[in-house]
């Protein structure tokens, strides 16, 4: 008799604990999205997964620079003329963009959008723009230049024809901001992966740690490295299919917003961070500063890891990460 008890205490017990997996691809932000979570069920699931949608759509309506209600809409409309009163959310973030501005000397900057277009990376281009063209097409951007005041709540663009621009940040900011929401409401794992930002909280209903693999773009249809994540991100930032050859020399679709040429001699740059917010934005600022110079810049900080691969196809990790650990 108690063997019996034994036996359906331990099949109750497993149907307690038992879960899914569930997974939902979509498009948002105009890019990829896809939401993984575990759940008792998949109703339980589903509905996690629609929370996070709707999470999406609630930011994206504050920090949007193409929908012309957002908050960001109107800072820009009001660039040259008056400050404008923002979110605490939107404030938070905008002061969080600009220390890693500071911290990648600008290489990361939120008025980015400033610039003229000029560059064209849909084959159209025959010929580099002149070096005044290229000059005159950063003469806006500048983050210093951003006036923010926390005391009254607002953000102020001084020039007319500045911009600010989330792109950056901002699909960073909504992972976290996902998982966030949903882990309050009880779900306890899952993967957001918006666009490459992505960040893996708790682990897989088999009890195995979520695993991101890291591609070397000259060989696209391998992964050279299975990284695990635990409530952590990682983001990964590449032209390999963005750019455009001038004289032999390749030239990608991420431009210094210091210059207005764009970046070179990297191909893809992957930062692990406990925050998509931070590995999206340092991404984009490494890019720009190279291999040396990044590789230099995270070194010195604590709880980043990056991983570098140069247009030759040369793979370069920051001193915390041991790739043979995780090669393939």
């Amino acid at each position: 008799m108690r063997h019996i008890l034994t036996v359906l205490a331990l099949i109750i017990s497993l149907s307690v604990t038992a879960q899914v997996q569930h997974k939902r691809k979509l498009f948002l932000l105009a890019s990829p999205f896809e939401m993984t979570v575990v759940a008792k069920d998949t109703t339980e699931a589903n509905a996690y997964i629609d929370m996070a949608i709707g999470e999406v759509k609630r930011i994206e309506n504050i920090i949007s620079d193409w929908i012309p209600t957002t908050q960001v809409s109107e800072i820009n409309k009001n660039a040259g003329i008056q400050p404008v009163k923002v979110s605490d959310e939107l404030l938070g973030l905008v002061e969080r963009a600009l220390k890693i501005s500071a911290v990648t000397d600008g290489a990361f900057d939120i008025s980015y959008a400033s610039m003229d277009k000029i560059w064209k990376f849909d084959g159209s281009m025959k010929e580099m723009p002149s070096a005044e063209a290229i000059k005159k097409s950063v003469a806006r951007i500048g983050y210093k230049k951003i006036v923010v005041d926390p005391a009254n709540k607002t953000i102020y663009l001084p020039e007319k024809g500045m911009k600010l621009g989330l792109g950056g940040i901002g699909q960073g900011y909504i992972a976290d901001k996902i998982k966030e929401l949903l882990y309050s409401k009880g779900c306890k794992a899952g993967l957001v992966n918006v666009s490459g930002d992505i960040f893996a909280w708790g682990r897989q209903a088999n009890g195995e740690q979520w695993k991101v693999g890291i591609v070397n773009p000259v060989n696209k249809s391998k992964v050279f490295a299975l990284f695990p994540l635990e409530d952590s991100a990682v983001e990964t930032s590449g032209s390999y299919e963005k750019y455009v050859t001038f004289n032999g020399k390749r030239y990608s679709h991420i431009i210094d917003p210091r210059t207005g040429y764009p970046a070179s001699g990297v191909v893809s740059v992957s930062v692990f961070a406990k925050t998509t917010e931070v590995a999206d934005a340092l991404a984009t600022g490494i890019f720009v500063l190279g291999v040396d110079v990044g590789l230099n810049l995270v070194n010195q900080m604590h709880g980043i890891g990056c991983i570098i691969v140069d247009d030759k196809g040369g793979i370069h990790a920051s001193k915390n990460i041991d790739i043979e650990k995780f090669k393939l």
